[in-house]
């Protein structure tokens, strides 16, 4: 499946804008942004996925358009899809804080 051009701009501008300094890179049709090597959100389709820290899973899955990061037909922890519909200027900044925010925590690859 092939990743929604416009959603990806979209994520580059904000996060430029945001002041982070992403990597990019095709993974499985889908587009990645890292940080020293760990992915902090990807593009999808037409949903965002975004790492999320374990103990803020709940909490963002019960986020408008939120659901569990599925692969492969096994759920995947510390992830989440969300829909792109739900994601307005406001909604994107804040799931692409929350993955910066995972991933900082991170050691580099």
């Amino acid at each position: 499946m092939a990743y929604d051009e416009v959603l990806a701009e979209r994520v580059r501008e904000r996060l430029e804008e945001g002041g982070y300094e992403a990597a990019e890179k095709k993974m499985f049709g889908a587009l990645a942004f890292l940080d020293r090597g760990n992915t902090v959100a990807g593009v999808e389709g037409d949903d965002l996925f975004v790492r999320v820290g374990p103990e803020e899973i709940e909490e963002a899955l019960g986020r408008p358009g939120a659901r569990p990061f599925e692969f492969r037909g096994r759920t995947s922890a510390g992830w989440v899809y969300v829909s792109g519909e739900a994601l307005d200027d406001e909604a994107l900044d804040d799931w692409l804080r929350i993955g910066w925010e995972a991933a900082e925590g991170l050691p580099p690859k």
